[in-house]
């Protein structure tokens, strides 16, 4: 996957591409309102369930699972910019 480091400047393909990878059974559903609404990383990492439901995943056990691994992305989000700032410290 060609995606940038950090998820909050992934374009919407870059979106579409996660999506595809982390979860192919609903790319169909998602991928006209990634699309439709522009959802680039940063969108993405706000999501919530009822934007979930919005996009056409109505089941909640499928929406928990989008959603587990959104708080995933976004923790190693955390960490990598903890890890810029840490770099960044001890290299001045």
């Amino acid at each position: 996957m060609s995606q940038s480091q950090q998820a909050s400047s992934w374009s919407v393909e870059e979106v579409l591409e996660w999506i595809q990878e982390k979860h192919p059974g609903h790319i169909k559903t998602l991928c006209k309102g990634i699309i439709k609404h522009d959802i680039s990383g940063r969108a993405l990492l706000r999501l919530k369930e009822h934007h979930l439901e919005l996009l056409g995943v109505e089941d909640e056990e499928q929406q928990h699972e989008i959603l587990q691994n959104l708080l995933l992305l976004k923790v190693q989000e955390e960490i990598n910019q903890l890890n810029d700032i840490c770099s960044d410290c001890f290299s001045s």
